[in-house]
């Protein structure tokens, strides 16, 4: 069924939102554009993965209605996590992929993220400190972390967790070239696969 989403619109964003909604069973995720005066504005996005899914697989639609999809993202294989996410469009079609480098992942995670045509984007938390103490420290497993995804010195988006009781996560996309469903899929994956 195709997007009901204006993609060109959509492609213009500078900057999203990114809600984490609480449940008991799936983790839901609200994705809006920005309103000039830095608020939320209109819903293109909303997600729901499932909790312990043995095969990761996450459909972004449009809104809540769970009508139309948007794009979404499914592991390669089963078990094997390095493997990576294929990102496809509302039609199937492949958008980018992107994988987690556990072996870098283990003091601070790191990211690589694929789009055709492009080079590679590698994405890796911006605070080393924080990223230890989230690990080797449980009861601050909720200090906010934040992502720079570049290639060398030039940062193409970056997904910062802001501070609250609930998981809200402002990206802001620097490279004009990158496919929004991309980036998109990447944030709401950053918080769904974080621990994993």
């Amino acid at each position: 069924m195709e997007s009901n989403v204006d993609l060109h619109t959509l492609q213009a964003q500078r900057r999203l939102l990114v809600r984490q909604k609480i449940t008991m069973m799936v983790n839901r995720y609200v994705v809006h554009l920005t309103n000039p005066d830095g608020s939320e504005g209109p819903m293109v996005a909303f997600a729901e993965q499932k909790r312990m899914a043995f095969k990761e697989q996450v459909t972004l639609y449009t809104d809540e209605s769970r009508q139309q999809v948007l794009a979404g993202f499914k592991a390669r294989k089963v078990l094997d996590l390095g493997s990576g996410y294929d990102v496809v469009d509302h039609a199937g079609q492949p958008i980018g992929f992107f994988r987690k480098e556990f072996g870098a992942s283990l003091l601070r995670s790191t990211w690589h993220l694929q789009q055709p045509g492009l080079p590679t984007f590698t994405g890796q938390e911006r605070n080393l400190v924080v990223a230890i103490l989230r690990r080797f420290v449980d009861s601050l497993s909720w200090l906010p972390y934040h992502f720079d995804f570049g290639v060398g010195a030039q940062i193409g988006f970056s997904v910062d967790r802001q501070w609250g009781l609930r998981d809200r996560y402002a990206v802001d996309v620097n490279d004009p070239r990158l496919d929004r469903r991309l980036v998109i899929a990447m944030a709401v994956a950053l918080d769904a696969l974080q621990s994993r």
